[in-house]
C-alpha cells in the first residue's frame, strides 16, 4: 500500500487480499476453521502463525483481516482487532489491559453501556475508577495519578456533544505512563486525527457510520501492533468477542463509501444547525461545528468539521419533545446513529434512561433533549420536516 494515499483511497483499497481467482470485490471466507497440509504444518502454525495464515475464525479470518488492515490504514494505526459490536470493542480495550488494583480516569459524559462497563464491571473486579468533567483539563490533571493505568473518554460525548481535547489529555496521561483510550464514534474515521493527536488506542462502533446502513453490529480496536496482538487479541480470542466474516465484508463495503456519506451528512448537519439557531421552540441547538458551540475552536483544530450529529433542546420538556418526535415524517425515531436515514432519539427515556436524574442534569441530558443523527435524505426535506414538527410543539 502506498503511504502517500489519502484516507478515501485507503478506504477503497487498503488491506485487499485476493484469492487465486483475482476477484474485484473482496471475498467472504465463511469458514470457522482452516486445513493444514500436514501435522507438522499445524504444529508450526499454532506456535507462530504467519501474517497470512489463520487457525480459527475466533482468532482471525481473511475477510476480517482485510477489514482490520483497511481501517488501521485509514486511522493511521499500526494494527486493529475487529469485534462483534462497539461495546465489545470498548470492553475489550479496557478489560484486556486492566487488573485488580489498577486505576482508571474517565470522562463522566459517556454512553450508558460505557458507563456500565466502568461503574459496574471494572469496579466489580477491583479496578478503581475516577470520573471527571471531560472538558475540564484541571480535573483531568488532578485525577490522573502515578498509578493510573488508563484514561478513557468519548472525543465527542453522547448526547450533549461536549468535546474533549485529545492532545491535552494525552499529554497529561502520558506524563504518568497511562494509556489513552478514545471512543471516537462521533468523530468518525473521516475526521479523526486521534492517533496523531496522542491517543494510544481508538475504538469505534462500526455499527454506526462504518456500516452506515443499519445492517450489522460490529466494532474495532485500533492501536500499536504490540497492544493489539499482545494484549487485545489474547483476551478477545479467548472470550469470544470477534467479528464474523460476513459482518467484516459488510464493513468493508461500508468503508468504500464512508467518506462520501459522512461528508454529505456533515454538510446537511451544518446547514440544519445554522437554520435552527435561535428558533423560538428551542432552548438551544447544539452542534460542534457551529460557532455557538463553546468548544468550536477545539472542534475546528481537532476534527476540522462538526460531524453528523446535532442535538436540540426543545422548550417544554419531555411532553414537548415527544410531540416534536411524533410529528416527524422524514426523520425516524430509533436509537442508532450514523445511518443513511436521519434518526432521532430521546436520550432521557432511552439510551440514558437508567442514569439517576442528578447525573442526567450534570451531563445536560434534559427532558427536552433530542439527539439527531443526520442521514442522506435531501437537506431541504429534512429541514422542512424538523421545522414542521417544531411548529406543532
Amino acid at each position: 500500500m502506498s503511504k502517500d494515499w489519502n484516507k478515501s483511497t485507503r478506504a477503497v483499497h487498503a488491506g485487499t487480499r485476493r484469492s487465486q481467482y483475482g476477484e474485484v470485490s473482496e471475498a467472504i471466507f465463511l469458514t470457522q476453521g482452516f486445513v493444514y497440509d500436514s501435522a507438522e504444518d499445524a504444529e508450526a502454525r499454532f506456535v507462530q502463525a504467519g501474517p497470512d495464515e489463520f487457525i480459527y475464525a475466533r482468532y482471525g479470518n481473511p475477510t476480517v483481516a482485510m477489514f482490520e488492515d483497511r481501517i488501521a490504514a485509514m486511522e493511521g494505526a499500526e494494527d486493529a482487532f475487529a469485534t462483534a459490536s462497539g461495546m465489545a470493542a470498548v470492553n475489550g480495550a479496557l478489560t484486556s489491559m486492566l487488573r485488580a488494583g489498577d486505576h482508571v480516569v474517565s470522562a463522566r459524559a459517556l454512553f450508558g453501556s460505557c458507563l456500565y462497563v466502568l461503574e459496574e464491571i471494572l469496579t466489580r473486579y477491583g479496578v478503581e475508577v475516577t470520573f471527571v468533567d471531560g472538558t475540564d483539563l484541571a480535573q483531568w490533571e488532578a485525577a490522573i495519578r502515578p498509578d493510573t493505568r488508563a484514561v478513557f473518554f468519548e472525543s465527542i460525548s453522547n448526547p450533549a456533544l461536549d468535546v474533549t481535547d485529545i492532545e491535552a489529555v494525552s499529554k497529561l496521561a502520558h506524563a504518568h505512563g497511562a494509556t489513552v483510550i478514545v471512543d471516537n464514534v462521533f468523530a468518525t474515521p473521516v475526521f479523526s486525527n486521534a492517533i496523531a493527536q496522542g491517543a494510544d488506542v481508538v475504538v469505534y462502533s462500526a455499527t454506526k457510520h462504518i456500516d452506515g446502513q443499519g445492517r450489522a453490529l460490529g466494532g474495532v480496536i485500533l492501536g500499536t501492533r504490540e497492544f493489539i496482538r499482545k494484549t487485545v487479541e489474547p483476551y478477545l480470542k479467548h472470550t469470544g468477542g470477534s467479528m464474523s466474516p460476513f459482518t467484516a465484508w459488510i464493513m468493508l463495503k461500508g468503508l468504500e463509501t464512508l467518506n462520501l456519506r459522512v461528508r454529505a451528512q456533515t454538510a446537511t448537519a451544518s446547514d440544519l444547525a445554522q437554520a435552527l439557531q435561535g428558533h423560538d421552540k428551542l432552548v438551544r441547538a447544539i452542534y460542534p461545528g457551529h460557532s455557538s458551540h463553546p468548544q468550536h475552536d477545539l472542534v475546528t483544530r481537532q476534527m476540522g468539521q462538526g460531524g453528523t450529529v446535532l442535538s436540540l433542546d426543545v422548550k417544554g420538556g419531555q411532553a414537548a419533545a415527544f410531540r416534536f418526535l411524533n410529528a416527524l415524517e422524514v426523520c425516524t425515531i430509533s436509537n442508532n446513529l450514523g445511518d443513511a436515514k436521519t434518526i432521532v432519539t430521546h436520550p432521557a427515556t432511552t439510551t440514558h434512561q437508567r442514569l439517576p436524574q442528578e447525573q442526567k442534569d450534570a451531563l445536560g441530558i434534559t427532558h427536552g433533549l433530542v439527539r439527531m443523527s443526520i442521514g442522506l435524505e435531501d437537506t431541504d426535506d429534512i429541514k422542512a420536516d424538523i421545522l414542521n414538527a417544531l411548529a406543532q410543539v
